[in-house]
C-alpha cells in the first residue's frame, strides 16, 4: 500500500486509516447502533494484518468506548505491525445525558486531560496524533486553544498535532502559534467544498491532510439502499441525516450507481472509487475509512491505490453534474487528475 508523509511531521502514513467512529456503538448522539464490540476488534487487528497503519478514534464516540475498543485490539496486534493511533479531545458531553450535544471546549486545561484520559483509554504511552475536534465555541481564542496543544507535544505526551473542520481564518490563526502538523476536513463526492479552498491552504503550507468520510457515511457504497436507511436502528444518527432522507437520498444513490460502470472496469469496489477520488484529490495524504466487521476493510482497501484515470474523473464529474448530488468542486485540476 502507499505510504505518504504526514505534512512535514516524522508521521509516514497508509492511503486508508481505519476509521473508529463506528465502533463507539449507540446510546449517543452521533452513535450507528448497537455495535458488537468482538466484530470491531476483529475488524481492527483484520486491517492492521492487511497493512494499514493508523487508526483514527475519538474520546467523544461512545463517550470513550470506541478508544477503550481500540485499546483492546492493540493488545492483539504484534508490536511489529501495531498501528499509529490518532485520536481527538475538545468536546465535553454530559454523562448524565447521552444524547445531549456534546460541547466545544479548547481551553488548554480541558484539553490536556482529555489527552490523558485517551492516553488512559487507549493503554498506550503516547498519542501519535492528536486533534483538536471542532473549533472552541466557549469563547477561549484560537491562539490559546493552539498554544495548548503545543505544550503536549513538548512534555511529549503526543507526537503531533492536528485540527478537525476548521476554516482557513483559523488555520492561519494557529500557525502563526506552531505549525498546523494536519486538517482533518470532510471530503467525498457528496461533500466536495474542503476542496475549495482549506486542503489548498494545506498543501501550500506543509500541512497535512486526512479526510472523513470518503464514502459518505456508507451511502456510497455498493449495496446500500433506501431499504438499509429504514432498518436502521432508532439510535443511528444517520436516520435523520439529510444525505439519508429525501430529497438528497435519491440524488446520492444515483451517483452511487453512477459510480458502477467504472468500478467493473477497475475489477473492483464502488466503496473503492469513492475512496480512490478523494486520495487523489491535490493535497490530500490519505482517508479514513470506517469499518464496523472484517469483510468490510477489504472492500474499500483496493481505493488506497487505485488510480483513477481522465476518463474516470471526466464520467464521475459528468455524473456529479447530472445527478446534482452534493457541492464543491466537481473534479481535481485536469493537469493533476488520477494522480
Amino acid at each position: 500500500m502507499e505510504i505518504r508523509r504526514l505534512g512535514t511531521s516524522d508521521l509516514e502514513i497508509t492511503t486508508v486509516g481505519f476509521g473508529a467512529w463506528a465502533v463507539g456503538g449507540g446510546n449517543w448522539l452521533f452513535g450507528w447502533g448497537p455495535q458488537d464490540d468482538s466484530d470491531s476488534i476483529k475488524a481492527i487487528v483484520h486491517a492492521a494484518d492487511v497493512g494499514v497503519n493508523w487508526i483514527d478514534t475519538a474520546s467523544v464516540y461512545g463517550h470513550g468506548h470506541s478508544e477503550e475498543v481500540v485499546g483492546q485490539a492493540l493488545k492483539k496486534i504484534a508490536p511489529s505491525r501495531r498501528p499509529m493511533i490518532f485520536t481527538k479531545g475538545g468536546l465535553v458531553w454530559d454523562p448524565n445525558d447521552h444524547r445531549a450535544p456534546a460541547k466545544r471546549v479548547g481551553r488548554p486545561d480541558a484539553l490536556r486531560r482529555d489527552c490523558e484520559a485517551s492516553l488512559k483509554r487507549l493503554g498506550v504511552e503516547r498519542i501519535d496524533l492528536f486533534q483538536l475536534h471542532w473549533p472552541d465555541e466557549s469563547g477561549v481564542p484560537a491562539e490559546e486553544t493552539w498554544g495548548g496543544m503545543s505544550r503536549l507535544v513538548s512534555e511529549g505526551k503526543v507526537r503531533a498535532i492536528g485540527v478537525c473542520n476548521y476554516d482557513v481564518p483559523r488555520l492561519e490563526r494557529s500557525e502563526k502559534v506552531r505549525h498546523v502538523d494536519s486538517l482533518q476536513p470532510p471530503l467525498s463526492l457528496l461533500a466536495r467544498a474542503s476542496a475549495a479552498e482549506v486542503i489548498p491552504w494545506a498543501a501550500a503550507h506543509g500541512t497535512g491532510v486526512i479526510c472523513y468520510s470518503p464514502m459518505a457515511s456508507g451511502v456510497l457504497t455498493d449495496s446500500f439502499s433506501a431499504k438499509r436507511v429504514q432498518q436502521m436502528a432508532f439510535e443511528d444518527w444517520r436516520r435523520t441525516s439529510t444525505n439519508f432522507t429525501e430529497p438528497a437520498l435519491s440524488r446520492n444513490l444515483a451517483l452511487r450507481d453512477a459510480l458502477k460502470p467504472i468500478a467493473k472496469r477497475h475489477r473492483t469496489t464502488v466503496s473503492a472509487v469513492a475512496v480512490a477520488w478523494v486520495v487523489g484529490w491535490p493535497g490530500v495524504t490519505a482517508a479514513i475509512v470506517g469499518a464496523r466487521r472484517p469483510e468490510q476493510v477489504d472492500g474499500w482497501l483496493p481505493g488506497g491505490s487505485l488510480q483513477l484515470t481522465e476518463e474516470d474523473q471526466a464520467q464521475i464529474a459528468a455524473a456529479i453534474e447530472m445527478t446534482g448530488a452534493g457541492s464543491g468542486p466537481v473534479r481535481p485540476p485536469r493537469q493533476q487528475a488520477g494522480q
